[in-house]
C-alpha cells in the first residue's frame, strides 16, 4: 500500500489535545503521512490546558510541516487533491453544526468542504459536552452524508455531564483504515472500560 496522506485537524476542545496528539504522533509512526490543520481558535488561544505556541511546536514538529490555520490556506485542499483522508479530532458542537449545515468559514470546515469535493473521506472524533443535546441532530445528520465516518465514541462522564460525548481517540488508526474502504468502524457508541 503507498503511503497514506491524512489530514488532521484540531478544534478547541483543548482538553482532549493530551490524548489526539498522541495518536497524531502513532500515525506518524505508523508511516502515515500527516498534514496538521488547526482551527484559527485552537491555533492562537492559550487555555488551562496549555499554551498555543506549545501545541502547534510539538504539532508541527510531529508532522514536519507548518500548520494549515488560515481559510486561504485550507482551500487547496481539494482542487489539489492533497489528501485521502480528513480526520477531525477534536472535533467540537461547534464544527459539527457547520458540518452538517454546509458552513465553510474556518479552516477545518473549508478544509472538509474542499476534501469531501474529491469524493474522499471525513474521520469525525467527536468531543463535547452537548453531543446528546443540542448537538445530537447535527451527529445525526452527518451519520447519513455519504463520505463522513465516525470514530468511535462513548459518553466520557454520564453522571456530572450526561449529554457529553468524547471519541475513543485510541481507535484513529482502525477507523481511518475502514474509512479509507468507505466502511465505518463498528460499533460507533462504545461503553465506558
Amino acid at each position: 500500500m503507498t503511503e497514506i496522506k491524512a489530514g488532521f485537524a484540531l478544534c478547541g476542545s483543548f482538553c482532549t489535545f493530551s490524548k489526539v496528539i498522541p495518536q497524531m504522533k502513532s500515525l506518524k509512526e505508523k508511516g502515515v503521512e500527516i498534514y496538521p490543520i488547526m482551527s484559527e481558535i485552537a491555533y492562537s488561544t492559550d487555555t488551562r490546558f496549555g499554551k498555543s505556541e506549545d501545541f502547534v511546536k510539538e504539532i508541527e514538529e510531529i508532522c514536519s510541516r507548518k500548520i494549515i490555520a488560515t481559510v486561504k490556506d485550507a482551500e487547496p485542499i481539494g482542487p489539489k487533491k492533497i489528501l485521502d483522508v480528513l480526520i477531525i479530532a477534536p472535533c467540537t458542537g461547534n464544527t459539527l453544526a457547520k458540518l452538517s449545515n454546509g458552513i465553510a468559514d474556518t479552516s477545518v470546515t473549508l478544509g472538509a468542504k474542499a476534501h469531501l469535493r474529491n469524493g474522499r473521506p471525513v474521520l469525525i472524533g467527536v468531543s463535547t459536552n452537548d453531543a446528546l443535546g443540542n448537538a445530537a441532530k447535527n451527529i445525526g445528520n452527518l451519520m447519513n452524508y455519504k463520505n463522513i465516518y465516525f470514530i468511535p465514541m462513548r459518553q466520557d462522564d454520564p453522571y456530572d455531564k450526561p449529554n457529553s460525548i468524547v471519541a475513543d481517540f485510541t481507535r484513529i488508526y482502525p477507523a481511518m483504515m475502514k474509512a479509507l474502504e468507505n466502511k465505518q468502524l463498528q460499533p460507533v457508541l462504545t461503553t465506558l472500560t
